[in-house]
This record gives C-alpha cells, sequence and structure tokens, in this order.
C-alpha cells in the first residue's frame, strides 16, 4: 500500500427477503423489511461470522497500553486515528454481543482516552500527537507521535476518533470509578477541539494543517464523509462553527444530485462516503432544509447508492472478471498496482490504494472489489448485501476469508507478476490482499450491528453533542421530534 497515496485521499477528499445468490431485487425493496431474524440460518452463521471475525482484527491488532490501532494488520504498520474511533465503538459492540466483558472493553477505552487526553498538542513538526485538539491522521505505534512529515493534522479523520470518543461517553453510564473517568476523559477531548481554528476559509472548514504548509488548501464542501465533521463542529458545547457552515458543505450537492445506474440520489462515488456517518448516526426519518426538498433522508440516499452499485456491476462497462449481481463494492481501499498492463485488448490501468468508486462525480474502477463496500452498506440494503457476501464467501473464500473475515480487497482482472506493495497474486484467481484496514472492518461491525440491533445508533442517540449537532444543522422529524432547531 502506497502512504503517499492514502494521504491524497484524505485531502482530495425490503419489500422481499433474497435467498438466491442470482435473484434480482427489485430497486423498490426497502431494507427495513428485512431483518435478521428472517434470515435462514446458514446466513445467520455468516453474518455471526464475520461480524465476530472483524471484531476481532480490532481488539488483537491495538496495542493495549496506549490503545492505538494500526492502519493495517497483520503485520508492521503506523495508527490510524481513525481506526481508533471505530475500534472504540467496536468495543461497545464486543461487549453486546458476548466476545468480551464490559470489564475489559472499559479498561481497553480507559487506557485509549488516556493517551489521547494527555498526548502532546504543539506546532512542533515531531514532538506532537495533535495540536489545537486536533490529531495527525496517522501516529507511530509506539511513540504515539505524528509518524511521518507528511501526513496532515486531519479534521475528518479527527472526526472519526471522536465518533469512537463520544460513543464512549454515552455507553460507559455506570457509577463506577472507571466509567466515570471514561466520560470524563471523552468530555475533556471533545470538549477542547478548536473548531474554529480550522475555518481558514470561513463558513467551510480545511481538510487539515500541516507545521510546515500550514492549512491545506481544500474544504469540506458536498456530500462525503465530511458531513460527521460538521455534525461534531455545530455541536461543541465550547468552540463550535455556526450553521452557516453546515450550508455551505450544502452548496454544492447541486453538481452530484441526479441519475445514476437507474437510480435518482445525491452520488458520492466510493461507498465509505455513504458509510462513515451513518456508522454512528442513525439518519432514518430525519431530514435537513436540503433533504426535505429532495423527499428523501440521507439513509434512503445511501441505500439507492449501493443499489446502483449493484447495478453497475451487473453491466460491467469494463468488462471486469468476476463482476455481477452478488460480486460488487467499490470503495476506498487497497489494490494490485499502480502499473499499466499491456495486452491485446489495449492498455489497463491498476492502482494501489486509492479510492475507487462510481457515480456522477466520478468513476474509478480497475476491477478492483472491496467486500466492506458492500458489508458495510448491510445496514441500507441487506437484501442485496447478504448474499452478496455469501456468494463471494462460497466462491473466493479459500484465499479472502481469514481469521479476520474479508481482506481488504480482490482482483480477479490482475494476473501479472510484479513486485506489489500488498497483497500477492494466486495462480488461476488473481490478486488478493493479505491486509485488512481499520477503516475498511470498522464499517463492517458497525453497521452490521446497526441493522441486527441499531445498538451504535441509539447509544449515540443519547449524546447530547450529537443531537445539538443535527439540531443545529437544520434537522428535525424522526427521532429528533418535530422542536425547533437550536440556532
Amino acid at each position: 500500500m502506497s502512504k503517499f497515496f492514502r494521504i491524497l485521499h484524505t485531502v482530495a477528499f425490503s419489500a422481499l427477503l433474497v435467498f438466491g445468490a442470482g435473484w434480482q431485487t427489485p430497486v423498490a425493496a426497502r431494507s427495513s423489511a428485512l431483518g435478521y431474524a428472517a434470515l435462514p440460518t446458514q446466513q445467520q452463521a455468516l453474518v455471526d461470522d464475520l461480524e465476530r471475525r472483524s471484531f476481532d482484527w480490532f481488539w488483537q491488532s491495538a496495542d493495549p497500553k496506549t490503545g492505538l490501532v494500526p492502519d493495517s494488520y497483520p503485520g508492521q504498520s503506523f495508527s490510524s486515528i481513525a481506526a481508533v474511533g471505530f475500534g472504540l465503538t467496536a468495543y461497545g459492540v464486543g461487549v453486546e454481543r458476548g466476545y468480551i466483558t464490559r470489564g475489559q472493553a472499559a479498561a481497553r477505552t480507559l487506557a485509549t482516552l488516556r493517551f489521547f487526553a494527555a498526548a502532546p498538542q504543539n506546532d512542533s513538526e515531531d514532538d506532537a500527537t495533535g495540536y489545537h485538539g486536533f490529531f495527525y491522521h496517522f501516529l507511530d505505534m509506539k511513540t504515539g507521535r505524528r509518524a511521518m512529515r507528511y501526513v496532515e493534522l486531519s479534521s475528518v479523520d479527527t472526526t472519526l476518533l471522536l465518533g469512537g470518543v463520544l460513543f464512549a461517553q454515552s455507553y460507559y453510564d455506570r457509577d463506577t470509578p472507571q466509567e466515570t473517568e471514561i466520560r470524563q476523559l471523552a468530555d475533556t477531548i471533545y470538549r477542547r477541539v478548536d473548531w474554529p481554528w480550522m475555518q481558514p476559509r470561513k463558513p467551510l472548514i480545511s481538510m487539515g494543517w500541516t507545521p510546515g504548509g500550514q492549512f491545506i488548501p481544500a474544504d469540506w464542501k458536498g456530500y462525503n464523509e465530511g458531513m460527521l465533521v460538521y455534525i461534531l463542529a455545530l455541536g461543541s458545547p465550547t468552540h463550535p462553527v455556526g450553521p452557516e457552515a453546515w450550508t455551505a458543505w450544502l452548496s454544492t450537492n447541486h453538481l452530484t444530485w441526479g441519475s445514476f445506474q437507474g437510480q435518482t440520489f445525491l452520488n458520492f462515488a466510493p461507498l465509505f462516503g455513504h458509510q462513515y456517518s451513518q456508522s454512528w448516526v442513525d439518519f432514518r426519518g430525519i431530514r435537513d432544509a436540503w433533504s426535505r426538498e429532495h423527499d428523501l433522508d440521507y439513509f434512503e440516499n445511501s441505500r439507492r447508492a449501493a443499489y446502483a452499485q449493484r447495478s453497475y456491476a451487473i453491466a460491467n462497462p469494463g468488462h471486469w472478471t468476476g463482476y455481477g449481481a452478488n460480486v460488487w463494492g467499490l470503495t476506498a481501499s487497497n489494490g494490485p498496482g499502480g502499473l499499466v498492463v499491456k495486452s491485446a485488448a489495449g492498455d489497463r490501468t491498476f492502482q494501489g490504494y486509492t479510492a475507487r468508486g462510481v457515480g456522477l462525480d466520478y468513476i474509478s474502477d480497475d476491477g478492483t472489489i472491496a467486500p466492506t463496500a458492500a458489508a458495510g452498506s448491510i445496514a441500507f440494503a441487506p437484501e442485496i448485501v447478504v448474499p452478496a457476501l455469501e456468494t463471494m464467501k462460497q466462491r473466493y473464500g479459500k484465499y479472502i476469508y481469514n481469521d479476520y473475515g474479508f481482506v481488504d480487497a480482490f482482483n480477479l482482472s490482475f494476473h501479472t507478476p510484479t513486485t506489489l506493495r500488498t497483497g500477492k497474486l494466486v495462480p488461476g484467481l488473481g490478486w488478493v490482499d493479505t491486509l485488512q484496514l481499520g477503516i475498511d472492518q470498522g464499517p463492517i461491525v458497525l453497521m452490521t450491528e446497526n441493522w441486527r440491533s441499531g445498538f451504535v445508533w441509539n447509544v449515540m442517540k443519547k449524546n447530547p453533542y450529537i443531537r445539538k449537532g443535527l439540531e443545529r444543522a437544520g434537522f428535525e422529524g424522526g427521532w429528533l421530534g418535530a422542536g425547533t432547531p437550536e440556532k
């Protein structure tokens, strides 16, 4: 995996149950009609096994002393603060599923929050974990400091970390010294984030900052994973941004609203942009001004995005090997490249780590399937996701499914012997990764549990900062009620 491309990615950016692997689900099917309990036994076992193995990735890879979670695992890696946020939330899922005890989860969570609360915050190049309450995207697993000099102080990755921090604040609600300290530390970490400082071009929020280059010349604007950035910035009790920030974020939606692969929705090509914010926030039935105007909520929007990706795979305009109704899913992931492979059919370019996806905004497809794209969409459209997971595991599980569930990605069209950044070539099959990434494992665990029980969503509904952020963004209805939004 290219570290350079990982940084570029951050800066730039059911009416009917389906049992049969090839059955075509009507577009109008709604995911809410298919629950876990309605699945046949073998599909329940599949979901159980994948959720547990994906959880184990976090539990076994994290440093128990600092709570730092690696960006990728197995093997040596720097830590991803976003992966830490997913991990903090996954520990609660582990308690509810009986994988670990509440005491074990609380101890790991407390170690993590103690580390981030005490980590140095300053403007130095090498001796800091963060600055102005934000944290560097990647941290050294041993020292906890900025991993490399090209790593940015990341607004979105800090936000994903805070998703886990605020989950911990609301989940650990018992009157014990351990859980009391968790709540206090979580509050401290969130309250000190200076959101207005990350607004050099108000009212938008910048993607990040570096000591050498200062603020990145790109802001969060348009529908993407930045949704949670603005919600947390609006909900801050100490350093909030104004409600005009949400309006500015929405201002370019018209550029990506439209029809793609038979679905009309607000496009964002890779599916992670639909999954990340909704891993923590239940957008079913709540609407802001934009979604009221377009008569849909963001959950429904993402359901349509999942269907569009599946339709794209069925059409398979790139003629990639394996694509079909139950083999689909493009998102940010590892890949076999980058290189250009020449053949009688023409040149084909394969990427390493990149934000693959398809939509009105862009198309980036080199034949690389990321199982998390489908698995992390299970809450949106389980009727098409479960058969896809079942098919991919049945066909290729020997090579793409291991102790930690699905590997990050695989490409059945790549067969060129070369020096690979990650993964391996399997004769007769293609390229398969040998790693899992925390930011891809996280949506699998969280969204699977949200679909099964609503657990993470329900915990987050109790968090006053989440509610305040949503209300200041103009959301109302559903579980928020019909009260007047806060200003």
